[in-house]
């Protein structure tokens, strides 16, 4: 049975504006054949067993020439595969994405294009250019600022294109200077407002507005390097009044998320959401405890707790699996009180479909210890599963009010070990702020680094040049340990308030 190739739109950068369509392909696909320009997060959409294949052209150097991503494309639908070719922007503007079709069509093999959005009309949005507006014109050009070498001549009608509103070029930097030169010498003023934007839609944007005239020049002293577009008309006076992505609070900032990947999404998303540029590098990782034995223990005699106080969301989850892997379910916790650290804490336990008892106002042990005064707890048996380590004040308080408090180690946190080449890389790029929502996230960061690095981090941290986010006083009294200078630290301790506070100090 022949496959059948899906010749999908990835956008053109954020990985948001990808279809519904073009997800749900990417969710069922077999092998994934992706471009330069196809942002790299959309590959996790893909099954952890689809086949990845690169063949980008970036500058010149291409890892296949078209013809041969053509035959790749027929070879590997004849073998049956359900192929996702992933293309930069839409397949059919200025994609290729046609010729890639008529290849398949040449060989009797099935394909389906799924349009995707273009960089031609989403950059200059997100750059504040609307390529028409009522106000200025309402016809617009997109041509490609980069023709086929092997021309004799060109086929670009400039006398048509000078007399038209708004004018989109797209892979035109290199010849920036010839565009605007030939659109000039057919009569278009050389006042016209114009604008180049660099990796549109994306927290690497690079705005560069002048007119026909000065436009080269300006791109040539800001440095300006493919990917990038020109819009040419007086649409790109509008940009003033409405730029919006790169007046976000955290555009363009680069910010180190140090959570296990599992949990890094809702940091991530918040601080994207904020114009970030987001760089994961989980320093740890989740596993089992050293020791089973107290973890199975307690869940076989889970009735015997009056209490069982739950301090993280992990804790949670760690706790169900064991009781879960020993046949039982959340019946067996009718008769215990659940308290929670917070509320991350207690909705998973309402994800559980349980609601806890209390939860505590300040999400540390102590404000937990705060929620329980004033109970009763003489003689009562305590179940605390928690990680392997951590700070023992709520045991050892509860047990100087007279409770029996058995703490059985749920999980254990490690340093990955892919992470040190991954915390090299993203300080050498460069880092404006790093976040820590646990000790351990700072203790692993920290010895992950040899001594030079850890002696420039907490320099560039004393000088402000590398900005340090602390979820809570306990992990910032950490980061203060390992030498860091700590600038952000939210009255309320969750991941909302973490982002808002990064917004407030950046914007």
């Amino acid at each position: 049975m022949n496959g059948k190739v899906y010749l999908v739109g990835a956008g053109p950068g954020d990985p948001e504006l990808l279809t519904m369509k073009g997800a749900r392909l990417l969710g069922e696909a077999e092998v994934v054949v992706y471009d330069f320009l196809a942002n790299p997060e959309l590959l996790a959409l893909a099954p952890e067993g689809a086949k990845r294949i690169y063949v980008g052209k970036k500058g010149g150097d291409h890892t296949l020439g078209q013809e041969e991503i053509n035959t790749l494309l027929c070879d590997l639908a004849a073998q049956g595969f359900k192929v996702v070719r992933l293309k930069g922007g839409d397949p059919f503007v200025f994609g290729r994405g046609g010729e890639e079709a008529s290849a398949l069509f040449a060989k009797g093999l099935d394909f389906e294009v799924v349009p995707g959005v273009t960089s031609a009309v989403a950059a200059p949005a997100y750059a504040g250019i609307p390529v028409t507006d009522r106000r200025c014109t309402t016809e617009v050009a997109f041509v490609t600022g980069h023709e086929d070498p092997d021309k004799p001549e060109t086929t670009i009608k400039w006398a048509s294109l000078a007399g038209i509103g708004t004018v989109v070029f797209l892979m035109g930097v290199k010849n920036l200077p010839e565009i605007c030169r030939q659109l000039m010498a057919h009569g278009k003023p050389a006042s016209t407002p114009a604008a180049a934007i660099r990796w549109g839609t994306t927290p690497e944007q690079e705005t560069v507005v002048g007119d026909l005239g000065s436009l080269p020049e300006l791109v040539r002293e800001r440095g300006l390097k493919p990917p990038a577009i020109t819009v040419v008309g007086q649409v790109v006076s509008l940009r003033d009044e409405l730029r919006w992505f790169d007046k976000l609070p955290l555009f363009g900032r680069r910010v180190l998320v140090t959570r296990t990947r599992e949990q890094a999404s809702k940091l991530s998303t918040g601080l994207k959401r904020l114009g970030a540029a987001v760089v994961e590098v989980p320093t740890i990782a989740l596993e089992p405890p050293s020791k089973m034995g107290p973890l199975l223990t307690a869940v076989e005699e889970v009735e015997s707790y009056d209490w069982i106080l739950f301090t993280s969301a992990n804790g949670v989850e760690a706790f169900f699996d064991a009781l879960e892997a020993a046949g039982r379910d959340v019946r067996a916790l009718a008769e215990a009180v659940l308290g929670a650290i917070g509320p991350a804490t207690a909705q998973a336990l309402k994800d559980r479909g349980l609601n806890p008892d209390l939860t505590a106002a300040t999400y540390v042990a102590e404000g937990l210890l705060e929620a329980l005064a004033g109970r009763d707890l003489a003689g009562a048996r305590v179940l605390i599963p928690r990680a392997e380590q951590a700070r023992d004040v709520l045991p050892e308080t509860l047990r100087g009010w007279g409770a029996e408090v058995e703490v059985a180690p749920a999980y254990r946190t490690v340093a990955p070990p892919e992470a040190t080449d991954q915390l090299k890389a993203a300080l050498e790029r460069g880092l404006d702020a790093i976040t820590f929502t646990a000790s351990s996230t700072v203790n692993n960061l920290m010895n992950l680094l040899d001594e030079p690095a850890r002696e420039r981090l907490g320099q560039a941290s004393a000088a402000g040049e590398i900005t340090v986010a602390a979820i809570g006083p306990v992990t910032a009294q950490t980061a203060r340990q390992r030498g860091l200078t700590v600038h952000v630290q939210p009255d309320v301790f969750t991941i909302e308030a973490l982002v808002e506070a990064l917004a407030r100090r950046f914007g």
